[in-house]
């Protein structure tokens, strides 16, 4: 780690020149007497990195002094800082190395290249933390330790234990063979076999972890995109799902098929409107999905549906309805208005 870090800091004082000592350290993650005495050994090692005094002084290495990294040309280094800029790499646990890799690629262009890679970045902005409406993905929390361990038995191909914490469930060890690690939307999952079924655990839900040195029983060679598209398929048949016939407005399509399993089938009706045939996981989710569009969609079956959306509404209407103000309270001692005392 302490050799990752010391490129690091190496990079960062190439790229913004002086730095403080304070900057280096929320840079890195690391204290100021961290950073001093990686600064120490930097200038044991022979890289030229010196100490400015006084109120704007700070720490930077002598002009011309540049790290051996060679090799790419400007559409290279720029299709990797747009990859960089993809948070997916926070679920495997890999985002401080990920920020350490980018700055090595900017580093390693042409001088010429440099200023202009890291502009054209900057114009493109891939998966951003919240869409149009103001809806913020959520991040899910996964303990860098537990992450490291799942990711180093599934590159080194080892059985793993894993105390998983399931819905409704009490959180217990299972033993697993590992296949390999997906994150969709911010959210990490672990596709593994055990006892020879197939299985699918949630990153977030996984409380600890440890590598076995017993090698897992599974394929030599993998397609994980083909994996995943079958184990989706078979999470949106299964279980208690529903199905549901629902008119939409065109406006509010994409967020009621956002919400849906599977869209079976779909016509436009005479009006303009949309007639769509769409799965949901269970009622609860149908009934939720349905109330997100409030009048922009109208439920057309299963009756159930219609009668819970009807009796939800009615709810609200009537917490809600027109009634008579009451008189605002008079402090004790006073008179109605129009009132005079005898």
């Amino acid at each position: 780690m302490r050799a990752d870090r010391l490129v690091s800091l190496v990079l960062l004082l190439r790229q913004h020149g002086r730095l403080s000592a304070a900057t280096l350290a929320r840079e890195l993650e690391v204290s100021t007497r961290t950073v001093q005495r990686d600064i120490e050994a930097l200038s044991a090692a022979g890289v030229p990195v010196y100490a400015e005094r006084g109120r704007h002084g700070g720490f930077a290495l002598l002009p011309g002094f540049r790290t051996e990294l060679t090799g790419l040309n400007h559409d290279e280094a720029l299709a990797l800082l747009i990859a960089g800029s993809r948070r997916g790499a926070q679920a495997f646990g890999l985002g401080s190395a990920l920020a350490s890799a980018m700055l090595k690629v900017v580093d390693a262009l042409p001088e010429s290249y440099r200023d202009t890679a890291a502009g054209a970045a900057e114009r493109l902005l891939i998966d951003p933390e919240i869409d149009l409406l103001s809806r913020r993905l959520v991040d899910e929390e996964v303990p860098d330790a537990v992450v490291a361990e799942v990711r180093r038995a599934v590159l080194a191909g080892h059985k793993l234990r894993i105390r998983y914490a399931a819905v409704g469930q009490t959180p217990e060890w299972r033993t697993v063979d590992p296949i390999g690690l997906v994150t969709v939307r911010e959210q990490g999952y672990l596709l593994a076999k055990r006892s020879g079924e197939d299985r699918t655990y949630r990153l977030s839900r996984v409380l600890a972890a440890e590598e076995l040195a017993e090698p897992a029983q599974r394929p030599d060679r993998v397609d994980l995109d083909r994996v995943w598209q079958e184990r989706s398929t078979r999470f949106r048949t299964g279980g208690d799902q529903v199905i549901v016939l629902v008119r939409v407005n065109p406006a509010r399509r994409e967020d009621l098929v956002g919400t849906a399993l599977a869209v079976l089938a779909e016509e436009a009706d005479s009006d303009g409107w949309l007639r769509l045939e769409v799965s949901f996981q269970d009622s609860r989710h149908a009934v939720w999905a349905l109330w997100q569009l409030a009048t922009n969609a109208e439920a057309l079956a299963p009756q159930w549906l219609r009668d819970s959306l009807r009796d939800r509404a009615a709810a609200i209407a009537t917490r809600y309805e027109v009634s008579s103000p009451s008189p605002p309270a008079r402090p004790s001692g006073t008179a109605a208005p129009g009132l005079r005392r005898g």
